[in-house]
């Protein structure tokens, strides 16, 4: 089962009751984040659960908002304890951006290893982690993500049985190893569904996102703007309104949409989710440490 909690869901400016934009995963016991805005340690600690096991962040893009919190948030780590490899993943220039940072983190007692995107789509494996890259449309360079739990089909008791496989390999196989001549997809089935959850913020609605997010268990987007009447405002400075999450979350045919990045100009965002329920039924407005936990359906 994958964890998912909105750590922060304002936009721009942090308020007294909304910490900045962030999303934190669990999944055997890692974390995996995307963004780290000002304050984004606090509110992980208010969470609970815990630092040390952090192994990847993803930045979305450079702006403030996103990534003033991450000195403070690598020193702590360094504080709790860390000593594995923390991999930091991003447009170009993310090597650049955080190494001008750790000027004020300068002694970490841990290895950062900087992954730097391509601007196209693509999937990598890092961490243990399955993440794919999608750019969006911003006023600089910015990447949308999605998390992949992947499922290995179940263990057939006939296909080792008849392949005459070891009964004492069978675990190992299970677990995707080869032993000897054998490989995992002699005593497999065929693979089952996963877990798929999708980040995008900071973007005006592209062609590509609906193909990137389909069949989501969980879509997270921006929602600056509850009103549509604020659209040319969203336009003008490439954010997304309410209803634009809503129409994207209904081509992608996902199932559950959660709303964040907030404008600091209006206090109640779920005041704005009845509006967006005709198009995609199952929204839901976003607030800070809501969590949900996302298991496998065979």
């Amino acid at each position: 089962m994958l964890d998912i909690s909105l750590l922060g869901t304002s936009g721009m400016i942090p308020l007294h009751n909304r910490y900045l934009t962030a999303m934190l995963a669990r999944y055997n016991g890692n974390l995996l984040l995307i963004d780290c805005g000002e304050g984004t340690q606090v509110t992980m600690r208010e969470l609970g659960w815990g630092f040390v096991n952090l192994n990847v962040l993803l930045i979305t893009h450079f702006h403030a908002d996103h990534i003033s919190g991450l000195p403070g948030l690598l020193l702590s780590l360094s504080n709790y304890g860390k000593k594995d490899t923390l991999y930091i993943v991003g447009p170009e220039g993310t090597g650049a951006v955080v190494n001008s940072l750790c000027v004020i983190a300068p002694k970490l007692m841990y290895p950062i290893d900087v992954i730097e995107l391509e601007n196209e789509a693509q999937s990598i494996e890092v961490g243990g982690w399955h993440i794919s890259a999608l750019p969006l449309r911003h006023t600089l360079p910015c990447f949308g993500y999605n998390i992949h739990i992947r499922r290995v089909g179940k263990f057939d008791v006939d296909f080792a049985r008849e392949r005459n496989i070891p009964v004492e390999y069978w675990s190992r196989l299970q677990n995707g190893e080869i032993v000897e001549n054998f490989t995992p997809d002699m005593v497999l089935g065929e693979p089952r569904k996963g877990i798929k959850v999708s980040y995008i913020t900071d973007s005006r609605p592209i062609d590509t996102i609906p193909s990137f997010i389909k069949d989501s268990d969980l879509f997270i987007c921006e929602g600056m703007y509850g009103d549509d009447e604020m659209k040319e405002k969203a336009d003008r400075f490439y954010h997304m309104i309410f209803s634009d999450a809503a129409k994207l979350a209904k081509a992608g045919d996902v199932k559950e949409l959660w709303m964040t990045h907030y404008s600091q100009a209006f206090d109640d965002p779920e005041a704005y989710i009845d509006a967006i329920k005709p198009v995609f039924g199952n929204a839901k407005a976003g607030y800070d440490r809501m969590t949900k936990t996302i298991t496998f359906v065979d």
